[in-house]
């Protein structure tokens, strides 16, 4: 019996690639998905039921609709062991050319919805007196984009959110971040990603599975491991 088998686990920003991926992926080993959506209700609503689980909507720009989130997830699963922070916003632009409002969405949903997920999850998983997190960063986070330089921010700010976290929350609840490399799902990769792309010394773009492997060998894995930052990312972060 896998050791996710009837934990719940809350997967943000489930309906769509990585979070679809990490959510079957654990769903698969036994554990129950609360899948997290916004404005993807078709796809999250497919992804529940491929999950057996339950979608649940809410604006994670809005600290407000965060807590009423877990308030629902808690209130139908009676429980919490896992959070996923997989919901993220990804803009490519000219930093010269950068608004304000870009900049405010881009760090709201990538560093203060993840902070106060983080902070929800673990108010339930105390109480409980064990829990995992895990973090979705990402590569630029560790190396520089030029044209990304709003996000890069946020991510570099996701991974010390991470670590520091991992301090604030021991012993309770293990903090670890997966940073993936260049990551595709068919579409046409723009110039920049295929020349990263062609860099990788793995030669190959990584998938979403192999992110969902990393992430479920943090929720199965020893809570020994926290405040840790792994890249799947085929080595680019070596160049």
């Amino acid at each position: 019996m896998s050791v996710l088998s009837n934990r719940v686990i809350a997967v943000t920003g489930a309906a769509k690639r990585i979070g679809r991926c990490i959510a079957i992926d654990l769903a698969k080993r036994g554990a129950s998905v609360a899948v997290h959506y916004n404005e993807s209700r078709r796809e999250a609503l497919e992804t529940a039921e491929e999950c057996s689980g339950q979608a649940f909507r809410a604006d994670l720009a809005q600290v407000g609709q965060i807590q009423r989130l877990f308030d629902d997830i808690r209130a139908a699963y009676g429980r919490l062991d896992g959070l996923v922070n997989n919901a993220g916003v990804f803009r490519r632009a000219d930093p010269l050319e950068v608004t304000e409002s870009d900049w405010d969405l881009i760090h709201d949903v990538n560093v203060k919805a993840m902070f106060f997920c983080c902070q929800q999850a673990a108010r339930i998983m105390k109480r409980q007196g064990r829990g995992r997190i895990v973090n979705i960063t990402s590569l630029g986070g560790i190396r520089p984009w030029a044209k990304h330089v709003p996000y890069c921010t946020s991510k570099a700010g996701a991974i010390m959110l991470t670590r520091s976290l991992a301090k604030a929350l021991a012993p309770y609840v293990s903090v670890n971040a997966v940073a993936p490399g260049v990551i595709h799902f068919g579409e046409d990769m723009p110039p920049d990603i295929d020349h990263l792309v062609r860099i990788t010394p793995q030669g190959r773009h990584g998938t979403g599975e192999d992110v969902a492997r990393v992430v479920r060998m943090l929720l199965e894995g020893p809570s020994f491991v926290t405040g840790q930052i792994i890249a799947v990312d085929g080595g680019l972060s070596l160049k």
